[in-house]
């Protein structure tokens, strides 16, 4: 494609740009600046990284094993993938230099030409991002989605078209550097504390997470969770209109549930869409996450026959309270995608007695005393890993039978001879997985083979 400004004007030709971050978003921001003109240089901390040949053979200039201050001083812009902190000296260095900093979700927008829908919250959005997207393909629209999930937004400008519809998931390390980034819908799914390894305070978290609504106009949307007032707070500015959605059936106009079923509400009365026996997911947070997605889809003209066909069909996402089989009548289920204190807690409020959680990690914030509740009201025993034992013993205290276990096969092993008959086994560690694991999902992979292992040991010790 031969590079082109935008409505607005924006073009890299012939630009110097840095590109930070040699992971997924930031591959496909370079290329996407290659293809626009820039003269591209991709820095990584890393001395290797995947796709150099390629990158190379592209005219992708590498600079690996640090990154240089003079080549982020020379700079006419400089491109951040999400995962990179913007306190890295030699970003500090240029943005004193004056270069302009954007992140990867921001230069994408710049060249997108359908409309946005961004979707945000502290749990929940691939799942709601996901149904969303499938929503809006059954209801006829041309849509692509991407972002924190799936594909990177850089790498999809070339397919955008003025009838596409983007559904993205946008976390905060992507909105905390947005300019322009101007979602036609806006949604925040839920709000607690997160990420606070890398962010300095709650309050700044929440100040990234608000940045989704800054550049929304009244023509614009927000769909907003009725039912969590920080979302309501952090939603108070938005220039866009509000339709709320609640697992509650007090609204007067939004999206409720009532009666069983996800109902819409208006002023004229209420129209059901769904049934709530329709949904195949674990957990009341995900059956909120439908919600959220019938909202956006209601938004764009979907009817409720397409919002019910998709539902029926959607048995949820790997890694998000993924039911991963029984062994000896205990369920065991992979939520490793529950990174944080309160993605824990709705992994655990999930389930009845009987249950066992392997919890652990690189610890990332909050207070793990926040569960000690709904795991004692379940009479539940935690199998403790990674770096964050010390921290769970000591938070839990005599409340609650803590096991340590060095590795997984070990906490498989654990939990399993720790649960009762009709219990069930879930691995919602409240932590990140770099101190074990290359991400969540190599973490719920492992724990998922360790199951099959313990389920093959299980069947022939009883055919002995």
């Amino acid at each position: 494609m031969t590079p082109t400004m935008d409505d607005r004007g924006f073009s890299v030709r012939g630009k110097r740009v840095i590109v930070v971050g040699a992971a997924r978003s930031g591959i496909a921001a370079a290329e996407l600046l290659m293809r626009r003109g820039a003269d591209v240089t991709l820095s990584d901390v890393r001395r290797q990284i995947e796709d150099e040949a390629r990158l190379r053979s592209s005219g992708v200039a590498l600079e690996l094993g640090a990154h240089q201050i003079g080549t982020f001083v020379d700079a006419d812009l400089i491109v951040l993938s999400p995962g990179v902190p913007m306190d890295q000296p030699a970003i500090a260095a240029a943005r004193d230099a004056g270069v302009a900093i954007i992140g990867e979700l921001e230069l994408a927008s710049r060249w997108l030409r359908g409309r946005v829908v961004a979707i945000t919250g502290t749990k929940g959005k691939s799942t709601t991002t996901t149904l969303t997207g499938r929503m809006l393909e059954a209801g006829g629209h041309k849509v692509l989605v991407g972002g924190n999930i799936g594909h990177a937004l850089s790498a999809q400008v070339e397919q955008s078209t003025e009838d596409t519809i983007h559904v993205v998931e946008t976390s905060s390390f992507q909105l905390e550097s947005i300019e322009t980034f101007h979602p036609w819908v806006a949604v925040l799914l839920n709000f607690s504390p997160d990420h606070l390894d890398r962010h300095a305070s709650v309050a700044e978290y929440a100040s990234a997470k608000a940045k989704i609504f800054v550049n929304q106009t009244p023509a614009d949307w927000a769909v907003l969770n009725a039912d969590d007032p920080a979302v309501v707070a952090l939603a108070s500015g938005t220039a866009a209109r509000r339709l709320f959605f609640s697992m509650q059936g007090d609204l007067t106009e939004g999206l409720v549930v009532h009666s069983g079923a996800i109902v819409r509400r208006t002023a004229a009365g209420d129209e059901p869409l769904v049934r709530l026996d329709s949904i195949r997911l674990i957990g009341r947070h995900l059956h909120a996450d439908v919600v959220a997605a019938c909202a956006v889809a209601g938004l764009a003209g979907v009817d409720a026959q397409a919002m019910t066909r998709v539902i029926e069909s959607f048995t949820g996402l790997e890694h998000a309270l993924e039911p991963v089989g029984q062994i000896g009548g205990v369920q065991f289920v992979n939520d490793s995608k529950a990174t944080n204190i309160e993605a824990a807690r709705r992994a655990i409020e999930a389930f009845e007695f009987g249950l066992v959680v392997i919890m652990g990690g690189r610890f990332k914030g909050g207070d793990f005393r926040d569960l000690a509740a709904p795991l004692e009201a379940r009479q539940a025993t935690v199998v403790a890993i990674g770096e964050a034992r010390p921290l769970i013993r000591e938070a839990f205290g005599d409340r609650i039978a803590v096991l340590d276990a060095d590795d997984m096969p070990s906490a498989v092993r654990k939990a399993f001879a720790a649960a009762p008959p009709g219990g069930a086994v879930v691995l919602a560690p409240a932590c990140a997985s770099f101190d074990m694991f290359r991400d969540y999902a190599e973490r719920g992979r492992v724990f998922k083979q360790e199951m099959a292992r313990l389920e093959s040991e299980w069947n022939v010790t009883r055919e002995q």
